[in-house]
C-alpha cells in the first residue's frame, strides 16, 4: 500500500491540475464516453493564460469547447476523427484533420511524430495495488499516457473498472483530480425500418461461430438483434455498444468456436449507455487492448469465420467506398474500417460487408453513385470490396470485372435511381441495358426488392 501516500501527494483540483498546459503545447484528451469533461472545463479557464495549444483526440462523446470561434487564439484542434461535435470547426477552417488509420494513431506517439506534451485521462479508482482502470476506453489513450510528458488523471468514481492491457499505475501520473459523476453517453438511435431491411440483410450472411466487428452507428447495430438464432458468436473489434449485452446473456456470444483468444470479447472501447458500463465493470468476459492491437489486420485475420461490419457515404458502381467525407468536406474519420476489411478478407471463412441505405436526403439521392462525389476521398478501395448490401439486397464484387459490378450494384440501388445509372453504364461502353435486361444474370445474392 505505499503508494497511498503518493496518490495523497498528487491530489489537486482541475484548475491547478492544467496549469501545466502552456502556449504552443499539444494535449491529448481521452477519447469516447471517457472523456474527462472535468478537466476539458478547466483548461478553457486556463484559455486567458494560453496561445497556440494544439489539442489533439479522435472521437469523443462530450462537449468540444475549444473549437469555438472564440477560443482560436488559445486552441487549435486536430481531429485524428472529425467528430459531430468537431466537425464544424473542421470544415470553417477552425480545426485540422489528420486522415490515419485508427490501428496506427499510437505510432505516432511512440514514435515522436507527434509528441504529447499533456496528456488528460479518465480513469477509475485505484485498486489495492495502486492501478487505475482505463474503463470504457483503452483505444488510443493507453499509448498516450506511456509517452505523454504530463499525465494528468480525472479519477471518476463512476468509472468502471475493466479487464485486459487496461491499467495505469498511479507512480505514472502526476495530477489526479477527483470526481464522481456520470460518463459520457451515446444514447440508442431510435429504430429505422430501412435500418432494420439492411440489418436482416447483413445478418444472413452470418453463420454460426462468427467472429463479429461491427462499427459505429444505426446500421451495425441493426445487425445485432437479428442474430438471436445463432449459435457460438464471438467478438474481436474495436468497438462495442449495448446491442450485445442481449446476445451475451442469451449465450449467442459466447466465443467458444473462436481460435484466437477464445471465450473473450476483445475490443478497444465503448460506445453506448450506462448500462453498457455496468455489463462491462469487472466482467472478464472483455478483454481491452490499445488500438493498435485490436485493429491489426495480421491479428485480426487469426479469427476465422471473422465479419466486419461498417457503413460508407456513398459508393461509385466499380465498387469504391467514400466513408469519410461527403464531397470534399470531412465528415468523419479512417478509424478501422480498411483494418477490418482487409482482416476479415485475409480470415478462414471471413465476409467483409460495406452497409449503407440505398438514399440520403428523404430519398432525394441516391447512394450507389456512377462516380464519387468531387472531392470524396476513397476509403476502401474497390480491389478490397467483397459485399456490399442495402435494403434491396446483397452484391458481391470481389474478382468480378467492372461491368459485372455495376450490375450487381444497380440491383440493390433504389428503384428510382436504377435508370440513371443504366444509363451510366452505356456511356461507359460497359454494357447495354437491353442486353442486360435479355440475359438477366442476377449478380446480386438477393433478389431486390
Amino acid at each position: 500500500m505505499s503508494w497511498i501516500a503518493d496518490y495523497r501527494s498528487k491530489l489537486t483540483t482541475a484548475n491547478e491540475a492544467v496549469r501545466c498546459v502552456e502556449s504552443n503545447m499539444r494535449v491529448y484528451i481521452h477519447s469516447n464516453c471517457a472523456e474527462p469533461e472535468v478537466l476539458v472545463q478547466a483548461l478553457m479557464d486556463r484559455a486567458p493564460h494560453v496561445r497556440d495549444v494544439e489539442v489533439v483526440h479522435i472521437l469523443t462523446m462530450g462537449t468540444a469547447p475549444y473549437c469555438a470561434p472564440e477560443m482560436a487564439k488559445h486552441f487549435r484542434h486536430n481531429a485524428l476523427f472529425a467528430g459531430g461535435n468537431v466537425r464544424q470547426a473542421v470544415q470553417e477552417g477552425r480545426a485540422d484533420y489528420t486522415p490515419i488509420f485508427l490501428g496506427e494513431v499510437e505510432a505516432l506517439f511512440e514514435t515522436g511524430a507527434m509528441p504529447i506534451d499533456v496528456a488528460f485521462i479518465q480513469v477509475s479508482p485505484p485498486d489495492p495495488h495502486g492501478y487505475c482502470s482505463f474503463g470504457v476506453g483503452v483505444d488510443t489513450t493507453l499509448t498516450a499516457a506511456k509517452y505523454a510528458h504530463h499525465v494528468v488523471a480525472q479519477v471518476n468514481a463512476q468509472m468502471p473498472r475493466t479487464y485486459g492491457d487496461s491499467f495505469i499505475h498511479v507512480s505514472q501520473i502526476d495530477a489526479i483530480v477527483e470526481v464522481s459523476q456520470p460518463l459520457c453517453e451515446m444514447k440508442k438511435p431510435p429504430s429505422d425500418p430501412i435500418h432494420e431491411l439492411i440489418g436482416a440483410n447483413a445478418a444472413s450472411l452470418i453463420d454460426d461461430g462468427a467472429v463479429l466487428q461491427c462499427g459505429i452507428g444505426g446500421i451495425p447495430d441493426a445487425v445485432l438483434p437479428k442474430l438471436m438464432d445463432r449459435k457460438d458468436l464471438g467478438i474481436h473489434t474495436e468497438l462495442i455498444s449495448d446491442n450485445v449485452i442481449p446476445l451475451i446473456e442469451a449465450g449467442v456470444i459466447n466465443g467458444e468456436r473462436k481460435n484466437f483468444k477464445p471465450r473473450k470479447v476483445i475490443l478497444g472501447f465503448l460506445i453506448g449507455t450506462k448500462k453498457l458500463f455496468d455489463f462491462v465493470d469487472e466482467n472478464p468476459v472483455f478483454e481491452f487492448h490499445p488500438s493498435a492491437y485490436t485493429n491489426d489486420p495480421f491479428r485480426i485475420s487469426q479469427n476465422d469465420r471473422m465479419v466486419a461490419i461498417n457503413s460508407a457515404i456513398e459508393v461509385d458502381l466499380t465498387g469504391q467506398v467514400c466513408a469519410e467525407s461527403i464531397g470534399a468536406q470531412f465528415f468523419s474519420g479512417f478509424g478501422g474500417q480498411l483494418d477490418f476489411v482487409r482482416g476479415a478478407a485475409r480470415s478462414k471463412g471471413g465476409k467483409p460487408i460495406i452497409a449503407l441505405p440505398s438514399t440520403a436526403k428523404n430519398g432525394a439521392l441516391s447512394r450507389i453513385v456512377p462516380r464519387l462525389a468531387h472531392g470524396a476521398g476513397v476509403l476502401t478501395t474497390r480491389a478490397d470490396v467483397h459485399y456490399v448490401v442495402t435494403e434491396h439486397g446483397v452484391a458481391y464484387l470481389h474478382g468480378r470485372n467492372v461491368r459485372q459490378r455495376a450490375q450487381a450494384l444497380i440491383e440493390i440501388a433504389h428503384p428510382n435511381f436504377r435508370d440513371e445509372l443504366y444509363d451510366y453504364c452505356e456511356q461507359q461502353r460497359w454494357f447495354q441495358r437491353n442486353a442486360v435486361e435479355e440475359t438477366k444474370t442476377g449478380y446480386a445474392i438477393t433478389t431486390a426488392r
